[in-house]
Formats: structure tokens, sequence, C-alpha cells
């Protein structure tokens, strides 16, 4: 795709975003619904096919370009902007790079025009960062692979089409593509949680769900070890961009509060110490933003450390998105402590950002260890 056309499709994400979408987030998120018709605007602009090839009918974005989307959409609605990460990063993306070439015919197109959604389904009601421990099970019988368990915490469950789930058969972890027709597949969706409200989240149950052989994503006993870390590293990265955008957003509605809001005679943007907090703001969203722009530009040059650099990315947008969304509600006073102002609700999805996809806790380790390595002194 041009450079002129991705601009072009960017663009219209915006305005579609600015448009439809940000009006209405926060009543997606009291109803705890993404609307068909949201989705459907995505589809029909290409972007729930935004990372796929343009061959199984996506449009192919570069990892920069798509980061950019993740912010447009993310900055409009949280809820929304995870779809992106769970059906175009987390499957999608992962498809194009493990999957067959019989299972990317099969299901990208679908994916790409939206009409089967996607989710990732890794995490259970036990099993959460130690993914190496899941319970459900699959047991090889014949030509297929019958799949008992249950699965939690599941975004978009509630409404997905396909499921690329994990399974263990003893001590090896597998992945598998498993349909919602398949017989013994049932869904129980969730709610009262704390952001993603509008996500569709499930939990999901396996009673002898039998799965054809042709059906699992990369070798058996390979689901952790390389189809999960696969999906994770691009979900992280459309994470990073998620916190970028709440952090956005939350920086104009304090600029825009402070502009207008008077305390003692005076614009609350005029006093020192607010003005303080927006100065850290604006430099936390700028380094935010420039670490997401490094990881993009190392996956688009094929850099080994990419991976690392998009954890480091990921787990500092994340903090930056709960220190500037509570900063947020810091200006707002008490009116940002109430639903009626966009703050309250980013306040809430940005602590989101440090669970998912690899808690913070996890993330420093993980950059510890690279830091130990790299930077030894000789």
């Amino acid at each position: 795709m041009s450079e002129a056309r991705e601009e072009y499709v960017l663009e219209a994400a915006r305005e579609y975003a600015e448009a439809v979408i940000r009006p209405q987030a926060g009543q997606f998120d009291r109803q705890e619904s993404l609307p068909r018709e949201v989705i459907d605007g995505l589809a029909s602009r290409g972007l729930l096919g935004a990372a796929i090839p343009a061959e199984y009918g996506g449009l192919g974005l570069d990892p920069l370009r798509y980061g950019a989307l993740t912010e447009i959409i993310g900055k409009a609605c949280c809820s929304t902007r995870a779809l992106l990460t769970v059906h175009t990063s987390l499957v999608g993306e992962t498809l194009v790079r493990l999957g067959t070439q019989a299972q990317r015919e099969r299901f990208l197109p679908d994916m790409a025009r939206g009409s089967r959604i996607a989710c990732f389904a890794l995490s259970e009601p036990g099993v959460g960062t130690d993914a190496t421990s899941v319970t459900t099970s699959s047991r090889k019988q014949g030509d297929v692979y019958v799949l008992n368990g249950r699965k939690k915490w599941i975004s978009f469950a509630a409404i997905a089409d396909l499921f690329l789930v994990f399974a263990s058969d003893g001590d090896k972890v597998s992945a598998f593509l498993a349909e919602r027709s398949m017989p013994g597949l049932s869904v129980k969706p969730m709610s009262g949680l704390l952001g993603n409200r509008a996500a569709h989240m499930a939990e999901v149950i396996f009673e002898n769900v039998e799965v054809p052989a042709e059906n699992m994503v990369g070798r058996p006993g390979t689901g952790f070890s390389f189809v999960a870390n696969t999906a994770l590293f691009y979900g992280r990265y459309s994470i990073a961009w998620a916190g970028v955008a709440i952090g956005q957003a939350a920086l104009e509605e304090m600029v825009g509060y402070a502009r207008e809001r008077e305390q003692f005679g005076r614009k609350i943007g005029e006093f020192q110490l607010i003005q303080g907090i927006i100065a850290d703001s604006v430099t936390r969203v700028h380094a935010a933003r420039a670490l997401c722009e490094r990881s993009g530009r190392m996956r688009l040059s094929g850099d080994d450390d990419a991976v690392m650099e998009v954890n480091i990315a990921k787990y500092f947008s994340s903090k930056t998105a709960l220190q500037v969304a509570s900063d947020a509600v810091q200006v707002f006073g008490g009116n940002g402590c109430w639903n009626e102002y966009p703050v309250e609700r980013l306040f809430r999805e940005s602590k989101i950002l440090e669970i998912i996809e690899g808690t913070s806790q996890v993330q420093q380790v993980m950059i510890a260890g690279h830091g130990m390595r790299k930077y030894r002194r000789p």
C-alpha cells in the first residue's frame, strides 16, 4: 500500500473515531456492550484487517501505521481499541506468521472483512501469568483433538466466532483454532469489570469439543513457547500504543478543563502546580510515543531486539497511561470522580493496561534480565 493510501486510511479512521466512536464511548461503557454497527463500521473501512496482508483481504499496514491506528481508535474508546488488539493483533497477526496456508486462506479473509470475529483464549480461572500451567486439556482421538476445560477473562469471547485456544496434554501445551459452531463449546458473559466493560468479556467452556487436527496452530507442544509468545509480542505492541492513546486522551481532557475551569477568580491552568502536572503529562506521553515508534521501526527492520523493545514500550506506556489519567482526575477534582466526565473512565481503563498481556511486574523481570545481560560493564 502506498504512503498516500495509508494516510488516507488513517484519516478515515480518525474521522470515524471522532464522529461516531468517541461521542458514544461513555454509553458503551455503561451498557457494557460494543454495538455491532460499530464493529461493522470498523470492518467496512478495512480496519479489522489493518495488519493482515492484502492477499488475504487486509490493508497490510506496517507496524508504525498500525500503531498510529491503534492510538486513533484507543483515544476514542478503549473497548473498541481492544477489538483491534485481540482480533487483529493477537489472532490475526499470529495466523499470518504461524498459520498454515490452509488456515490463512480459510480464516483471514473472513477476519479482515469482519464476518468472523476472533478471540484469544489463554487465561483460565486459576491461570494467568503462569500460562504454562493451563488445565484445559487436549486429547488426540483419531483425526481430532478433544478439548475439555474452562477459559476466563477472554475479551470478545461473548460474540466471537473463532477461538485461538491453548490446551495441555500432560506437560505439553498446544494451540488450536476452535469455532463457535463446534458442539460442546459455550460462553458465559462477564460483567461488573473495572475497565474494558464493552469488550464482551466472557468465560469459555469446552465440553468434549472435537477440533480437527488441521486446526492446530504450530507443532504439538509449542503452544506456549512458540504460539502464545508470538501472539503476546503482537498484543503487547498494540497495548503499548493503547497506553499512548489513553495518556493522550487524558492529557487533552485535562488541558481543556484547565483552560475553562475557574477558581479564585482565575483559570486553573494559570496556577503553577497545575502547569507542573500538565508539563509532566506532556513529557510522559511524548516519551511513551517515542518508545512505541522506536519499537515499530525495529519491527519493520526485523531487528532481533524488537521483542524486548516492545516489552519496554508496553511497560512504560501502561505506567504513563495510569499516571496521566490519575493526574487528569486530580485536575478535574470532584468532577473527575463522576462518569459524566471521560477522565473517570480513562482512569479505570488505564489500570487494565498494567495487567493484560503481561503485568508490569512480569515486564520488570524481563527488562531487568535484559539489562543485566546488555549493560554489564566489560
